[in-house]
Order: structure tokens, then C-alpha cells, then sequence
């Protein structure tokens, strides 16, 4: 049976790896889950992102949803984070975006939400695929209708959640030309902020081309040039990462650290990615850390089980469980300039710390990781740790969407943390055979 679902939902070349007849076959799948599950007219409410695919990808799946029965509103280009508030909010049985996220403009993909606006289980997932295999037949008509609001709704939700005046406050924002190009400027200019938008023009054949979360640097130059705060966001924005007034990258771990003073936490939910820097402020401040493997799901999964209302990824996926039910790129970014406005501070004096070099060396593999227990492989590792003591760490594992092994050194001094991640993946690599690439300091 053909694996979909990756780390976060299912992804590919539109057109070739995602055709429209897969996607109809997956809207006809999630139809007939969600009637096994005990939905008599299933519901669904979708959106997509701005990617030249994506009208007639939403559209295929409508067709394969509503050939089952199912009922449909759509709010056509809408972020991720906004489908997952609408599903809640109109209490429908699922919500789905046609979105490849931070992926180039020839991709495209789907997203799914269950009811209360969840990520969709794991075993939910796999029963999709079990029925796109097998295939499910068309069973009558459901309607389908647009929903003029969907927006607005999804505004009025994020303006809601800031507290204090950041009107006269000058932000650039950066949309990547993707799904928030026509809702985070709207946002932010709502609460008076004087605004410098950047890639908001919504060019679907520009996503996350030359901007967005993947080239922080544009906004992180123009914030400096302005002494503005800067808000770098995805295709999807389901994240974010910032710049403070001097042109300094803000990633999601400094968001979070900032984040848990403003909202009280005493713990919080990070992956193994999360920079020592962050550890060592937790545990100065007495915040404890639940620790995740890389990805947001394991991070909400985290935050779910043991109760906690805020945790992300260093990647800039973060999600305030007060505000939302996954992460939100547009509301983490308001939060932040919440922040900034309750205090009367500059963003560049409210950063609790300076993160610590991470290097990454990607090791190519043929599928196997059987080197990482081998003797010679934990020898390096354990000598690189001696050298680095309380003061850094090392980090190998295996990648979860490629055919390689990873290997992240962290330390005060980026010249010894490259030195030490090139010895371990050394040692990686005369296991496999392959040589090392460097992905260069993080």
C-alpha cells in the first residue's frame, strides 16, 4: 500500500506526484472515514494557499469530498492556521488546506484537521490510505458553497488576541507572497502599526521564492534599515520567524523564551533542535522543558499530554494553545509585538539570550542507520561531548524526510562545534561509506 502521508500531511510535484485524481481519491477517502466515524452528512470547510495549482487541486478535492455525500465550504485562499481556527469555529467535521507550506511554487499538498480543529490522528492518516488503495465509490451529492466571511472571522480571532496599543509601532512583514499576504497586512494594520509589506502581493508563481521564512534575511535587512520589528512568514504561515530593530534574526527559540515570561509558563514544549542557549535560560528562570522529538505534532502531542499551553520548534512553528489549536505564524508574531507594546521596550532589549553556533553535517545513507550503533560511530560521539562538557552538545540522528543522517554540534565557539561535527560525521560516514556534506552553521 503507497505511503501519503509524511510529516505533515501529504506532499508533492503538482501535477506528477500530486495529480487530480489523487487528490479527489483522498477526498472520497476522508468522506468515507469520517462517516465510519459517525458523521451522517460529513462537513468540511478547506482553504489553500496561493500556488498556481492550487484552484484546481481544491477543486478535485471537493468534487471527490461532496461525490460522497460530504458538504463543502471553502474560503479559497486561506492560511493554514485560519482553516484550523474556522473548524473549531464552525464546528465542522474536518478542515483541509491545499498548501505545500515552505516548499517551491511546483509543489503542492494537503493538510488535514479533525474535529475541534486538531492535526488528524496518526491512525486516522493510515486509514485514508487504506481506502485510496482500495478505492471508494461515489455515493450522491453534497452541496458546496463559498464562505464570503471565512476571513473576516479569522481576522476578528487574531486581533482579539492582543492586549496592549502597538498602534505607531513600525513593522515589516514578509508573506512570501503566499496564503497571509491578504491577512497578516490587514492584521497589522487594524492594531496602527506603520507597516512595510514585503512579498504580499500574493504571486502564487513567486511562493517562497527570494522571501518568506526561508530567506529571513530580506525582512532582517529592511528591519535594520528602519529600526522596525520584523515578521518573516512561510507560504502557509503556519510559522514565523522575526527580526528585532537592529536587523537580528529572532528564531523560534527566542520566541519562545519570550513568549513564556509574557504568558507566565513554568513549561513548555521544545524538540531536540531546541538551542542550548534556550536550555540553559529555562533553567536559570525555573522553567521546565518537555523535550520532543523534531516536528510540530510531537510537539502538540507533548503539550496535550501534559497540559501545557505553549511549545515550538526552533523553525518558527510555535502554538499558544490559549489561541490556537496549531501553530499560527501570523498570531505568533502579534503576540510578540503584544510583547513589545505591554512593555514599552524595544524588541532588541527584550531577547533573553544569544543563541548558541549549531553546525550541520548531513551524512548520506542508502536507507540505513545501522552506523549510528556502531562502536566507532558512539566513540566519536562520546569524545566529542568530553571536549564540549556542560557547555555544548552533540546531536545524531537520523533525517525523517530524507535518505540521510544528521549530525548537530552546538558550542559557544562555532570553529570547535564545526571541527567536532565533522569528526562524528566522519565516523558516520566511514560506517556507510558515503562522505559528509556540510550544511553550514545554524
Amino acid at each position: 500500500m503507497r505511503k501519503l502521508f509524511g510529516t505533515d500531511g501529504i506532499r508533492g510535484r503538482a501535477g506528477d506526484d500530486l495529480t487530480p485524481d489523487l487528490v479527489a481519491a483522498v477526498g472520497r477517502a476522508l468522506g468515507a472515514l469520517l462517516r465510519e466515524q459517525g458523521a451522517d452528512r460529513p462537513r468540511i470547510v478547506i482553504g489553500r494557499d496561493t500556488r498556481l495549482s492550487g484552484p484546481e487541486l481544491e477543486g478535485a478535492f471537493v468534487d471527490g469530498f461532496a461525490s460522497v455525500g460530504g458538504d463543502v465550504l471553502t474560503t479559497e485562499v486561506m492560511p493554514t492556521a485560519g482553516i484550523a481556527y474556522l473548524t473549531t469555529e464552525l464546528g465542522t467535521d474536518a478542515g483541509v488546506v491545499i498548501s505545500a507550506s515552505h516548499n517551491p511554487p511546483a509543489d503542492n499538498g494537503i493538510k488535514l484537521f479533525g474535529r475541534g480543529g486538531w492535526k488528524l490522528p496518526l491512525a486516522s492518516e493510515r486509514s485514508i490510505e487504506a481506502l485510496v488503495h482500495d478505492g471508494v465509490e461515489a455515493s450522491g451529492r453534497g452541496a458546496v458553497e463559498v464562505l464570503d466571511d471565512g476571513i473576516e472571522r479569522y481576522l476578528s480571532h487574531l486581533t482579539s488576541t492582543v492586549r496592549s496599543d502597538p498602534s505607531g509601532m513600525e513593522v515589516v512583514v514578509d508573506c512570501a507572497n503566499g496564503a497571509a499576504s491578504s491577512v497578516a497586512p490587514v492584521a497589522l494594520q487594524r492594531l496602527g502599526v506603520k507597516l512595510d509589506a514585503i512579498n504580499c502581493e500574493g504571486d502564487g508563481a513567486k511562493i517562497n521564492a527570494g522571501g518568506g521564512a526561508l530567506h529571513p534575511e530580506v525582512v532582517m535587512d529592511e528591519a535594520r534599515k528602519t529600526s522596525s520589528i520584523g515578521f518573516t512568514l512561510d507560504g502557509d504561515a503556519d510559522r514565523v520567524v522575526m527580526s528585532d530593530e537592529n536587523g537580528r534574526l529572532v528564531d523560534g527559540d527566542a520566541i519562545i523564551a519570550l513568549l513564556a515570561r509574557f504568558f507566565g509558563a513554568d513549561r513548555i514544549a521544545v524538540t531536540v533542535m531546541a538551542n542550548q542557549a534556550l536550555r540553559e535560560w529555562c533553567a536559570d528562570e525555573g522553567i521546565k522543558i518537555v523535550e520532543t522529538p523534531v516536528g510540530d505534532r510531537h510537539v502538540l502531542e507533548a503539550m496535550r499530554e501534559h497540559g501545557l499551553v505553549l511549545g515550538g520548534e526552533q523553525s518558527g512553528h510555535i502554538v499558544c494553545l490559549d489561541h490556537a489549536t496549531t501553530g499560527d505564524g501570523i498570531l505568533t508574531g502579534l503576540q510578540i509585538l503584544d510583547l513589545a507594546a505591554s512593555t514599552g521596550k524595544r524588541l532588541a532589549d527584550l531577547v533573553p539570550f544569544e543563541p548558541f553556533p549549531q553546525v550541520m553535517v548531513n551524512v548520506k545513507t542508502n536507507g540505513s542507520t545501522s552506523a549510528l550503533d556502531a562502536a566507532a560511530v558512539r566513540d566519536a560521539i562520546d569524545a566529542a561531548e568530553r571536549t564540549l562538557g556542560a557547555h555544548g552538545r552533540v546531536l545524531v540522528r537520523p533525517s525523517g524526510t530524507e535518505p540521510l543522517v544528521r549530525v548537530m554540534v552546538e558550542a559557544a565557539d562555532e570553529a570547535l562545534a564545526s571541527e567536532l561535527a565533522g569528526s562524528v560525521a566522519d565516523a558516520v560516514a566511514r560506517e556507510l561509506g558515503p562522505r559528509p556534506s556540510e550544511a553550514g552553521a545554524q
